[in-house]
């Protein structure tokens, strides 16, 4: 779907919703309700459809691309710190985030090494990754000599040398059209003038030379960087980065707005990822040292255990629904269904990535969705226990309601922003399924539900309604026993704090901890399923456990909380003998 369909699209959705909201008109609001769902309902099939295709499934549902990236030791008086590898992993974050890899898993591996696992990466996405995570982009801005040209051609003569702080460099210019590309030598000073540590940000744009890379420093950047061209005006500066020359420019006047480009007729994606890596540049070299294929995280009958219970759980919502309110539980039914869909649809458009997280994100707002209805078929009830009309009652039921729905979705949205702001990987998945699907159930609750039943009423369709009543109204005087309620509410919180306060460390798993990654390989294809249940005698059946292949050996990783790789090790030894494992290596994983 191109981009200028989906903004004309978009474009077209905006208008209609301001024409409904503004409209007091019955019939017409009633049609504008419905252009909206079914161009929003044909817009999300279209957008999901063939879904094999189109759905974007996370790590621990399908698997993807893992490579084990290792920081080199440039300098042996300067060892591998944890702060390095900290730094590392933030930066090698950030770079996974540009080219959109939904979800992935980064964790430092020992004292010098990270896991990086990425889910659903094409031939061309996996050299990109390639590209973008071994990249260290140190940027330096260095001067020309004054004299260049002459100074070098002296040198080649063997009438002068090379000046003590400079040195010679090759400047490759870019080709023209139908020309080939020129080498350039230039002196330039070994000790750099101004370092890329000063660079604030970077964005890539189109302008009249083409893709460029435009930088922004930092106030000392800044102001540095405007000494050094009001000083040296006139003069060259070559802007290198990892040790190649990406332009040298004349020095024009003084820059002293914090701003600096560089040109160097890129395509879009290089100058794109040139712009990605400048602003997350590595205070270390790296390298990749191994990459393979894994699968899921999680076992497949874990997976479809996962979905069974999401699909059972639907299925016994909308039949118990459909009991309990009878023509109205039928109607929430539907705008349930429309929920789902529209979620569906929102997240495959905006390329998220469905993981087990995000699917329990969905099941949520299936509940949520079900409140509403609840909220506005119970106030129905009341309204027509008074003796008002059924259209009345429904027009009173959906605005008294309205209130309750929108205070108990916002304070819920409010929850789901803080854990997209402030979380990362399944987390933020969650997150993500949660936010789109409140949307969406205000929407089919408060709009498409509530057309359905006007419809009904308006063509006389639809005269009375019934509805199953098996709980008695009960007066209750809450106020009354607030006192007690708040004692208990007080002894619970006590107890439960103090359980977490005991169990110490005991509360956090891997993700918060980190944990043992043990590799074993072996020369015949391995049954994941026979190391769970080989790992159940120790209570780590559930463990995150991922096979691949490479060179024709067979390997399983498996994560475990911390000091538990020997009991895994010798447990699946023992287990599974005929397998013949044998231990590729067993290290500690951060959090």
């Amino acid at each position: 779907m191109s981009p200028a369909f989906t903004f004309f699209i978009g474009l077209l959705l905006l208008i209609l919703f301001g024409w409904y909201f503004a409209t007091d008109y019955g019939l017409r609001k009633r049609l504008l309700a419905a252009l909206l769902a079914a161009l929003l309902i044909a817009f999300s099939i279209a957008t999901i459809w063939p879904p094999e295709k189109k759905i974007a499934l996370g790590l621990d549902i399908k698997g993807g691309t893992s490579f084990l990236i290792k920081l080199q030791q440039v300098d042996k008086d300067k060892p591998i710190t944890p702060g390095l590898l900290d730094q590392a992993v933030e930066v090698i974050r950030k770079r996974v985030d540009y080219f959109g890899a939904g979800e992935p898993i980064i964790s430092p591996v020992g004292q010098d090494r990270i896991l990086v696992q990425i889910p659903g990466l094409d031939t061309a996405k996996i050299q990109e990754a390639r590209e973008q995570l071994s990249k260290v982009a140190k940027l330096e801005f260095r001067l020309v000599y004054p004299d260049n040209g002459e100074r070098l051609a002296a040198i080649d003569k063997g009438t002068e040398v090379v000046p003590p702080e400079y040195k010679i460099e090759n400047y490759k210019h870019a080709a023209e059209d139908n020309e080939k590309a020129t080498v350039e030598r230039l002196l330039v000073k070994k000790k750099a003038d101004l370092g890329g540590d000063r660079v604030s940000g970077s964005n890539a744009y189109y302008g009249n030379e083409g893709w460029t890379v435009q930088l922004k420093f930092d106030s000392e950047g800044a102001k540095k960087f405007g000494q050094i061209t009001e000083q040296y005006k006139g003069h060259r500066f070559a802007i290198v980065l990892d040790g190649i020359i990406q332009s040298a420019p004349v020095i024009r006047d003084a820059i002293y707005g914090g701003d600096a480009v560089i040109t160097g007729h890129f395509a879009e994606k290089e100058a794109r990822g040139l712009a990605s890596v400048l602003e997350n540049p590595l205070q270390t070299p790296v390298s990749i040292e191994e990459e393979r294929s894994v699968s899921p995280t999680l076992g497949a009958d874990s997976i479809r255990a996962s979905i069974l219970a999401g699909l059972v759980g639907l299925a016994i919502t909308l039949v118990c629904v459909a009991i309990y309110y009878r023509f109205a539980g039928i109607i929430a039914c539907l705008a349930l269904l429309v929920n789902i869909v529209l979620l569906i649809g929102a997240l495959t458009m905006f390329r998220f990535v469905l993981t087990l997280p995000g699917i329990a994100g969905i099941i949520l707002t299936i509940g949520l969705a079900v409140d509403a209805s609840v909220l506005v078929y119970e106030r129905l009830r009341e309204e027509l226990a008074l003796g008002k009309s059924l259209k009345i009652a429904v027009q009173a039921a959906y605005e008294k309601a309205f209130s309750s729905i929108f205070d108990a979705n916002v304070t819920t949205l409010i929850t789901a922003v803080i854990l997209f702001w402030k979380a990362s990987g399944p987390v933020k998945g969650f997150a993500i399924s949660l936010t789109l699907g409140i949307l969406a159930s205000l929407f089919t609750a408060l709009i498409v539900g509530r057309n359905i039943f006007e419809f009904f009423i308006e063509t006389g369709r639809l005269k009375k309604i019934s509805m199953l009543h098996l709980i008695s109204s009960q007066n209750i005087n809450f106020l009354g026993k607030g006192f007690l309620a708040c004692m208990c509410s007080l002894a619970l919180v006590v107890a439960g704090a103090t359980s977490f306060y005991l169990r110490g460390e005991k509360n956090f798993g891997v993700d918060f901890r980190g944990g043992d990654l043990i590799t074993l390989s072996s020369p015949q294809a391995i049954d994941v399923g026979k190391v769970r249940a080989a790992l159940q005698p120790i209570n780590l059946a559930d463990a995150a456990i991922q096979e691949s292949n490479q060179g024709g050996k067979y390997y399983i990783t498996v994560r475990t909380p911390l000091h538990t790789s020997d009991a895994v090790e010798k447990q699946i030894m023992t287990a599974i003998p005929q397998a013949q494992f044998k231990v590729e290596g067993a290290e500690r994983v951060g959090a």
